[in-house]
């Protein structure tokens, strides 16, 4: 009899572990390759390797405690109710609870207390905390689920965020000093802590009083079945929830129900107003199947997002950004990078190749009356020529029709090794796809200047008006278009490796424009990949309105895109974790990892029904 590995062994520990520290016997606990997540009484954590090195199983031990602790001691249904709408201020709600259920579920634990630690550790390295230069750089979700837990526990954030917490901790603490240190008398009972998070939130003017948490009898009630809640497998608010006060999945879900209700009105005529208000079937509009003939530009609310001017913004074709004879010399030195990784990414792009070859494989339909002869019944026929049943109906496996766009970050950071993997990999995969019937449209995106442009002028020139927006000509890219050959658009790829084109990045109106292409394509399905290495940036935008500006509205584009569209958005981050935006995500620490990486993502869509 085969005995267990010792991935086996640790596995059933943590799944023991889980189940004693969640009160739940039914828990169970598994690996994944992906972002670790909890649904019901599942519970996936990072899978180490087989030799079990102490820092890969110190943080699946990390993530197990945390989730099991989750399942013990906070109710969903709770902190549904007491969230605030706008998606920032949601993610360091999510993050302060995190820390409350952590801090609590701790005390006295040293082993839990040391885990938790341990795999906080880890998590942070890959935050863009650790990288931050600047405020505007510096996730305050992240920020603020650091000084709850600080105040709670006693214990300073890990030396590797250090700089970055010393950029905003004094403006936190400015603001929210007071509510913060509130904080630790409440984190016996959520209901209470949930409202002087509230406070704390209305300091940081995330919040304008739209928050109205539960009466504390209520709270106290609902507090008193806390233990029970592991039971709860139907609430999906936050079934993939994780540990680090992140809590986009509610996030997202929270904003979409924020702009279907007061986005959508204001394009509606008065008699549908009249007639579709408060009906029942309005309610759940933006689930419901999509026409053909909606109107995609009507975006609810425009997000709280505008831009001081559009006139200098542009979309190009890729081939009107340089001569030919420059794109040809772009187009040499990127075959001469992808000969050093042609043979690894060329067989990834077989092997999706034949994933989907196999959704597309005939079959046949044997014992016919008509059709084709078959071939084994030959003899028969010879024999008996009236014998029925002798013939063949091919039959050919149903595949939809299938659009893929690549929307390619072309900002600064990319520089280097990350936009040369990135052109490669969109260049192997547009031929792959290309010969399985599946079109392909690459795209990017970045700004025409650095601070600013021609729009920055614009507004110096009228007076400096507050809160002006979006203050940056965008460019956007088109490489190659969906229904272009791979053969005509691979010179345009060149320019990517051209010097100068990255710039900066403003992420949420590049999202909406690829969205806007591909709602227009008539295909069936219709998927749309982002490779980005970091958060939405640009200097001149961030310097005349709030820090979390450009991130905010990247939150509620996603949110709206995932909640109400047919298409189905997945992303890519290089060094940098997008999970904390897409629900649908992977983040690679090297550029390296990226052609096998979207081979992967892709055919992992293509493998969901």
């Amino acid at each position: 009899m085969a005995t267990d590995t010792l991935l086996d062994q640790f596995r059933d520990a943590l799944r023991g572990t889980a189940r004693a520290i969640s009160g739940d016997a039914e828990v169970e606990l598994g690996f994944t390759a992906d972002a670790p997540a909890a649904s019901g009484r599942h519970i996936k954590v990072p899978m180490p390797a087989r030799a079990l090195p102490p820092e890969q199983v110190a943080e699946a031990r990390g993530f197990a405690d945390g989730f099991a602790l989750r399942m013990r001691l906070h109710d969903h249904a709770l902190h549904a109710r007491n969230a605030p709408a706008d998606a920032v201020a949601r993610a360091v709600f999510d993050a302060a609870e995190t820390a409350r259920v952590e801090a609590l579920g701790s005390q006295g634990y040293a082993g839990i207390a040391d885990n938790l630690d341990q795999a906080l550790a880890m998590r942070l390295r890959t935050d863009p905390l650790a990288r931050a230069r600047t405020r505007a750089e510096v996730p305050l979700s992240t920020a603020v689920g650091l000084m709850v837990r600080e105040r709670l526990t006693g214990k300073l954030p890990p030396a590797s965020v250090a700089p970055g917490m010393a950029l905003v901790h004094g403006w936190i603490e400015e603001r929210a000093g007071e509510a913060l240190d509130a904080l630790a008398a409440t984190v016996g009972d959520q209901a209470a802590f949930a409202r002087a998070t509230t406070r704390m939130l209305e300091g940081l003017e995330l919040v304008q009083g739209e928050v109205e948490p539960e009466d504390s009898d209520e709270g106290g009630e609902e507090d008193e079945s806390t233990e029970d809640q592991s039971q709860d497998d139907g609430d999906e608010g936050e079934a993939e929830e994780q540990p680090g006060g992140e809590g986009e999945v509610e996030a997202r879900g929270q904003d979409r129900r924020e702009d279907e209700a007061g986005g959508e009105g204001e394009d509606r005529t008065d008699d549908a107003a009249e007639d579709g208000e408060g009906e029942p079937g309005d309610e759940g509009d933006g689930m419901m199947p999509v026409r053909p003939n909606r109107d995609w530009s009507d975006q609810p609310a425009q997000f709280d997002y505008k831009a001081f001017t559009t006139a200098f913004d542009e979309v190009v074709a890729a081939t009107e950004l340089c001569d030919s004879d420059e794109l040809d010399r772009l187009r040499a030195y990127l075959d001469q990078q992808l000969t050093q990784l042609q043979g690894v990414v060329t067989k990834l792009a077989n092997r999706l190749q034949r994933r989907l070859m196999a959704q597309q494989s005939r079959s046949w339909d044997f014992d016919q009356e008509e059709g084709l002869l078959d071939a084994a019944r030959l003899a028969r026929v010879v024999i008996n020529p009236g014998q029925s049943l002798s013939y063949k109906i091919e039959r050919e496996a149903e595949f939809r029709d299938t659009v893929v766009t690549l929307l390619i970050d072309n900002s600064g950071s990319m520089r280097g090794r990350p936009i040369s993997i990135a052109a490669i990999s969109a260049d192997i995969l547009a031929r792959t796809l290309e010969r399985v019937g599946v079109k392909v449209e690459v795209l990017g995106f970045t700004t025409r200047a650095w601070k600013g442009g021609q729009s920055r002028e614009a507004w110096l020139a009228a007076g400096r008006p507050p809160q002006p927006g979006r203050l940056n000509d965008v460019r956007h890219i088109v490489y190659k278009q969906a229904d272009e050959p791979w053969r005509r658009a691979k010179k345009a790829l060149g320019l990517m490796m051209r010097e100068g084109l990255l710039k900066e990045n403003i992420d949420g109106e590049a999202l909406l424009w690829a969205h806007g292409r591909l709602i227009a394509r008539p295909e069936d399905r219709k998927v749309l990949m982002v490779i980005s290495d970091g958060a939405p940036v640009d200097d001149s935008t961030l310097s005349v309105n709030s820090g979390s500006y450009l991130e905010k509205h990247l939150r509620q584009v996603i949110g709206w895109i995932e909640g109400r569209s047919p298409v189905e958005l997945v992303a890519i981050g290089i060094g940098h974790d997008v999970t904390r935006w897409y629900s649908r995500a992977v983040t690679i620490m090297d550029a390296e990892q990226l052609a096998g990486t979207m081979i992967d993502q892709l055919a992992a869509l293509f493998d969901t029904p």
